[in-house]
C-alpha cells in the first residue's frame, strides 16, 4: 500500500527542449497549412466524400507527402521536447507509442493509396497509437506540480483525440453498412481527426515552452532578491 502511494518525482522544466518544442508546434501547424492547401489546388477531391490519403491520387502527391512528413516530425519532437516531465511508467509508454505514431506518419508519406497493404499498415500504426500516448502523457504531466496550470488543457485536447477517433471509426462503420441508415461522409471526420491530432501536439509543446519560460524566470528573480536583501542589509551596517 505504501508503495502504491509514493509520490511521483518532481519534474524541472529547464530540461524542457525549446527548441523540440517550437520545431513540434512548427511542424504540426505545417501539417495542417499543407492539408489546407490540398483543398486549394486539388478541387477535384470533395473533401466531404474523400479522405486525405486520396489526394495522392491527383496531381499534387507531393504536397500530402509533405504534410505526412511534416505530422511526422512534429510528433517526434515533442516526444524530444517533453520526454524530460515524463516521469510516470505511463507517461512513459506514451512517449512510445507517440514515437510508434510518428512512424506511421512518416511511412504514409512513403507509402500511399496505391500500395494499399503498406499504406494500411501506416495508417494502424499512426492513428490509434496516438490518441493512447495522448492521454497517458497528458496524465502524466498533469501529475507533476509545475504543469498543474496546463492540466486542464492537456486532458481536453488528448480528450478531442479520440472524439474523433470515434466520430472518423463511426463514419467508416457507416459506409461499410454495419450501421444500418446512417451514412456518414468520411472526409470531414478524416480531416478533423488530423486537425486534433495536430491540435494536441501544439498545445503540448506551447505549454512546455510556456512553462520553460515561467520557470526561467522566477529562477533568475531569485537571486536578484537575494542580492537586494544583502544590499540592504550592507546599507544598515554603515
Amino acid at each position: 500500500m505504501n508503495a502504491m502511494k509514493r509520490p511521483v518525482p518532481e519534474s524541472d522544466p529547464l530540461k524542457i527542449s525549446k527548441s523540440a518544442a517550437r520545431l513540434s508546434i512548427v511542424a504540426a501547424v505545417a501539417a495542417l497549412v499543407f492539408l489546407a492547401s490540398l483543398h486549394i489546388v486539388s478541387p477535384e477531391f470533395d473533401p466531404a466524400r474523400r479522405v486525405v490519403s486520396e489526394y495522392a491520387l491527383g496531381h499534387y502527391g507531393w504536397v500530402l507527402s509533405l504534410m505526412f512528413i511534416a505530422w511526422a516530425v512534429s510528433s517526434w519532437a515533442l516526444v524530444v521536447a517533453v520526454r524530460s516531465q515524463v516521469m510516470t511508467t505511463g507517461g512513459k509508454i506514451g512517449l512510445v507509442f507517440l514515437v510508434i505514431a510518428g512512424l506511421g506518419e512518416a511511412l504514409a508519406a512513403v507509402f500511399d493509396v496505391r500500395r494499399p497493404e503498406l499504406h494500411g499498415l501506416a495508417g494502424l500504426l499512426g492513428i490509434p497509437t496516438l490518441p493512447i500516448a495522448a492521454v497517458l502523457i497528458s496524465f502524466s504531466l498533469g501529475r507533476m506540480q509545475v504543469w498543474s496550470s496546463a492540466k486542464r488543457v492537456l486532458l481536453w485536447t488528448a480528450s478531442l483525440t479520440w472524439v474523433s477517433l470515434a466520430l472518423m471509426a463511426a463514419a467508416m462503420l457507416s459506409l461499410s453498412g454495419r450501421i444500418v441508415g446512417v451514412k456518414v461522409p468520411i472526409g470531414w471526420p478524416n480531416r478533423f481527426l488530423v486537425a486534433m491530432y495536430c491540435l494536441w501536439v501544439i498545445s503540448v509543446g506551447w505549454q512546455a515552452i510556456r512553462l520553460r519560460g515561467a520557470w526561467r524566470d522566477s529562477n533568475s528573480a531569485e537571486p536578484d532578491l537575494h542580492n537586494g536583501v544583502n544590499n540592504q542589509e550592507m546599507e544598515m551596517h554603515r
